[in-house]
C-alpha cells in the first residue's frame, strides 16, 4: 500500500482505541500501569514484553506524539522529553562519556551555548566551535576523540543556514554522529536525516505546539542511539508529561496548515522590512539577498517564520523599536500564533560577551521576529510605526 502523505500521518497516526472507541485519543492521566499477574510484571521489566510501566518511561500519549514526530522526520524511534533543552541535554549526556569531544556551529541557542561551556566541561567534555561562514574549517577541528558534530539550521536567533548534506558526508567520513536541532524549520519544512543526520531535536515548545500553550521536547533518530537516550532518561527523569504529550499530539495534525501560513506571511514580512529606510538588514531564507539562499532552497520546502534584522543605532536602536511596539509581543519565545519580536543582545543572549554575540552574528541592533497567524497588514502596521 502506497505511503500516506505528511498531513495525514500527522493526523491518522493514534494510539489503539480504548473499548470505548473513541474517535480522537484520551487523555491517560496515570502515573502507572497494573499487571495481569506476576510473571506478566516479571516480563514487562525485563522488556520481554513492550508495554506501559511508567509514565516517565512510557505512556500512550507520549507513544503517540513520539510516533508522528518519527513519522515525520523518517527516523527509527525517538523519546520526549519535558523542554526542549532537557532533549538537548539527554541526548548529549547519553551518548557522550568523560574526554570526548564536540564540533558545534557557534551560532547556537542561548542555554545550548551554556552546556557547552559551563556545565559539560564538568565531565571532561570539551567542544570546538566554527562559524556558520566556516564550515569548510571544520574538519580541521575533528580530533580523534570527536564524537557527535552539532548544529542548528536555521540558527537562532541569526538565522544562518548551513548545509546539512555537506555536515553529513563529514560526520559520515569521520564516523562521528551528526545532531541536529530542527527546531526553527519542523519536520514539515526539512528532515534532516534525509541529509545523514544521526538524531534530530526540537523544542517542541515552538510551532509543533504552535500556540503558546505548553513546553516539551523530542529527539528522534537511529534505533541504537535512541535506546541510550532512553535508558538515560528513564533513570534521569527529563520525561514529557501526558497532558502536555495529548497536547503537542493535537497541535501536529495542523502543523503543515499553521506553517504554510506563518511561511507566507514571514516572506511578505520580510520584503517589507528590507525595504525600510531604518533596516539595514534582513536576514530570511527565502529571501534572495539571504547569503545562503541556494542552500535553504535545496534543503527546506518554504523559509519558516522566523526574521532576524537590524534595526540602526544599535543596542538603544533595537530597545527604542521594542518600547514602541504596540500589537505584537514582546517574549522570549516563538513560533506561536502570535507575532513576537525579541531583542537579543539585550535580552536572550545578554549575557554572553560582545565577541561571544559577533560570533554568532547576534550584532547589537539585531532583532529577531517570529513571524505569527495575524493578518499581515496589521503586523507591518506595528513594524512600520515602531521602526518610525
Amino acid at each position: 500500500m502506497k505511503e500516506n502523505h505528511f498531513e495525514t500521518e500527522a493526523i491518522r497516526t493514534q494510539t489503539e482505541r480504548s473499548q470505548f472507541l473513541e474517535h480522537s485519543t484520551p487523555l491517560y492521566l496515570s502515573s502507572s500501569f497494573v499487571f495481569e499477574d506476576a510473571e506478566d510484571m516479571r516480563a514487562s521489566f525485563t522488556e520481554e514484553k513492550d508495554r506501559n510501566i511508567y509514565s516517565r518511561f512510557t505512556n500512550p500519549n507520549t507513544s503517540e506524539f513520539v510516533e508522528k514526530v518519527c513519522k515525520m522526520e523518517g527516523a527509527e524511534a525517538g523519546y520526549a522529553f519535558a523542554t526542549g533543552m532537557s532533549a538537548v541535554f539527554s541526548t548529549f549526556a547519553a551518548l557522550l562519556n568523560s574526554g570526548d569531544h564536540i564540533v558545534s556551529a557557534s551560532s547556537v541557542f542561548g542555554s545550548t551555548h551554556t552546556l557547552f561551556t559551563k556545565y559539560l566541561p564538568k565531565w571532561n567534555i570539551e567542544t570546538s566551535y566554527f562559524n556558520v561562514k566556516d564550515v569548510d574549517k571544520i574538519e580541521s577541528l575533528i580530533q580523534p576523540n570527536t564524537k557527535i558534530l552539532y548544529a542548528e539550521s536555521p540558527t537562532n536567533p541569526a538565522v544562518d543556514i548551513l548545509d546539512l548534506e555537506v555536515l553529513g558526508n563529514i560526520a559520515k567520513k569521520h564516523n562521528i554522529l551528526l545532531v541536529i536541532d530542527n527546531c526553527f524549520a519542523t519536520p514539515y519544512l526539512q528532515q534532516p536525516i534525509t541529509f545523514g543526520a544521526d538524531i534530530v531535536i526540537h523544542s517542541a515548545t515552538k510551532l509543533m505546539d504552535g500556540q503558546g500553550r505548553v513546553l516539551g521536547g523530542v529527539a528522534v533518530g537511529r534505533a541504537d542511539l535512541i535506546r541510550e537516550i532512553y535508558l538515560f532518561s528513564r533513570n534521569t527523569g527529563p520525561a514529557l508529561s501526558p497532558f502536555n504529550a495529548w497536547v503537542l499530539s493535537k497541535s501536529l495534525e495542523t502543523l503543515s496548515v499553521r506553517v504554510d501560513k506563518h511561511c507566507e506571511n514571514a516572506v511578505k514580512v520580510a520584503e517589507f522590512l528590507e525595504g525600510h529606510e531604518n533596516v539595514s538588514l534582513v536576514k530570511y531564507p527565502f529571501l534572495k539577498s539571504h547569503p545562503q539562499y541556494d542552500i535553504a532552497k535545496k534543503q527546506m520546502k518554504l523559509g519558516g517564520n522566523i526574521i532576524a534584522f537590524e534595526v540602526k543605532g544599535g543596542v538603544e536602536g533595537g530597545r527604542a523599536f521594542l518600547n514602541k511596539i504596540k500589537v505584537l509581543s514582546l517574549s522570549a519565545n516563538l513560533g506561536d500564533t502570535r507575532t513576537i519580536v525579541t531583542h537579543p543582545a539585550s535580552t536572550t543572549h545578554s549575557k554572553l560577551s560582545t565577541e561571544d554575540r559577533m560570533e554568532t552574528g547576534i550584532s547589537d541592533g539585531l532583532v529577531r521576529i517570529s513571524v505569527g497567524l495575524e493578518h499581515t497588514d496589521d503586523i507591518i502596521n506595528d513594524l512600520n510605526q515602531a521602526l518610525n
